[in-house]
């Protein structure tokens, strides 16, 4: 029984820890925290039933701060990019110009002229005066945040269609964009 307890708790903290470190958008990070509820109370139970104080405790506190994760995912963060995005399709069907959620430019994927894919946004600066975007940051390949290559792109070359953010670029155009540093962005 121990075995079997000591495994489900392994299983599910690996699993909780790759869905939470992904950053995959609120929703699976809510449901990482709840698998990591299920593994911390796994603990907790193997701590009390092998006489393991140090271990009892920490998953008691890990279990109130996964509580904690579930509530902030699945409850807080999920209702205010529900309502972003509420917002942004009531606003396609009123005059003006349609809105869309600064935060989409954190992590929305950046497609061609063509519809092929460039890469992924990862932030994007802006005006402190004016508020005008002035560029978004792309990244582009890599494996985890290994290896990838940063290009800004300038907001007039950019626009926004539903959950993508779409380039007036083909792909070697896109290529030509001068890559920069991660930690080294273009001050203009």
């Amino acid at each position: 029984m121990l075995d079997h307890l000591s495994w489900i708790a392994t299983v599910a903290t690996v699993l909780a820890a790759s869905l939470t470190a992904s950053n995959l958008g609120s929703r699976i990070t809510g449901y990482g925290f709840i698998i990591f509820t299920f593994g911390s109370i796994a603990w907790l139970a193997l701590g009390v039933t092998t006489g393991q104080p140090a271990l009892v405790w920490t998953n008691a506190v890990l279990t109130v701060l996964n509580l904690f994760g579930i509530w902030r995912w699945l409850g807080r963060q999920a209702k205010v990019e529900e309502g972003s995005m509420a917002a942004a399709q009531a606003s396609e069907e009123t005059p003006g110009e349609a809105l869309f959620p600064i935060s989409l430019l954190s992590r929305a994927p950046v497609r061609s002229t063509d519809s092929s894919a460039l890469g992924k946004c990862v932030d994007a600066m802006a005006g402190c005066q004016s508020g005008r975007l002035a560029y978004v940051m792309v990244s582009e390949g890599g494996i985890a945040g290994a290896g990838e290559t940063f290009r800004p792109v300038p907001w007039h070359m950019l626009h926004v269609e539903g959950d993508e953010v779409m380039a007036n670029l083909d792909q070697r155009q896109f290529s030509a964009l001068e890559p920069v540093p991660r930690d080294q962005w273009p001050e203009r």
